[in-house]
């Protein structure tokens, strides 16, 4: 996370429709922690660059003209999307390097990065993008990756903000970031922990006592510093992936944390939150450190 004061939200787009929904959604965040809002356009290669075609061939001319064309654009679709929240201080940048690499340098100083689920590079309706794949994985800030569609809006605006607890450091991470979101939102928390029998040799009331002992002592502290917050406790035996997911169906954001305990309840980026980001039609945020 950046030193500065109130580090930018920092999203990238490629004129997809999901980055579209990403980036309005990084455009309230930002204005709600008034923070500014920075844009990424990345040019990178054509796709049909290849061995025949060498690079002072290519007209980045156009590629660059059509980076301008589409932060003039997102420029004002934040603006609008903002402005029932406040005013919003932004910046767009049109970079000669793929996406990837230019934003995960950027994460290095920014309070959030926004991606949508995927771009113009996705070839079938659900598959996971590229950048939001990789960004997820190797961001230096929390990541939050916006659905193509927002039709969940209509009956989840009012919804709490999800959070899957174990335990683990980067649990306590986002343990944090969705009670900063909670709040700014104006919403409650919904904490969820889950556990199993497997390779457990204690009986079940035994192990549901350990895992609400648990989590309350992961949420020590949080009532005191959001006293207005309303916060639910969700302790069951279950999968963490499918518990979460069906959380999700009233919730109006996921955090999940990037890696956990890899014991108790699992909570780690490559299984259940992989599972989760591929299966959620919610915004879910990975609160890497």
């Amino acid at each position: 996370m950046s030193t500065n004061r109130n580090p930018p939200v920092l999203v990238g787009i490629d004129g997809s429709e999901t980055a579209t929904e990403a980036l309005r959604w990084a455009a309230v965040d930002a204005a709600r922690h008034r923070a500014p809002l920075h844009i990424v356009y990345g040019i990178g290669a054509p796709m049909d660059f290849g061995p025949g075609i060498a690079f002072d061939q290519i007209d980045y001319d156009v590629y660059r003209a059509a980076g301008a064309a589409a932060v003039d654009t997102a420029r004002a679709d934040a603006t609008a999307a903002a402005a029932p929240v406040g005013d919003l201080d932004i910046t767009t940048f049109v970079v000669d390097a793929p996406p990837i690499p230019v934003l995960l340098d950027r994460s290095k100083d920014a309070r959030m990065l926004v991606v949508g689920t995927r771009g113009l590079g996705a070839f079938r309706r659900g598959l996971l993008g590229s950048v939001s794949t990789a960004v997820a994985r190797h961001a230096h800030c929390p990541v939050a990756v916006i659905p193509e569609t927002e039709n969940y809006k209509a009956d989840r605006l009012l919804g709490p903000v999800l959070v899957g607890v174990d335990g683990s450091p980067s649990a306590t991470r986002a343990i944090e970031v969705a009670f900063d979101q909670a709040a700014h939102r104006e919403v409650g928390v919904r904490a969820v922990l889950t556990w199993s029998e497997f390779n457990r040799y204690i009986p079940r009331d035994a192990m549901q006592k350990e895992a609400e002992e648990l989590l309350s002592e992961s949420l020590v502290g949080y009532a005191d510093q959001y006293p207005d917050l309303e916060v639910e406790r969700v302790v069951v035996e279950d999968r963490p992936a499918r518990c979460l997911l069906a959380e999700a169906e009233y919730a109006q954001l996921i955090v999940l944390g990037s890696r956990g305990r890899g014991g108790f309840a699992g909570m780690t980026l490559g299984s259940v939150s992989q599972a989760v980001l591929h299966a959620t039609d919610c915004p879910l945020i990975i609160a890497r450190p």
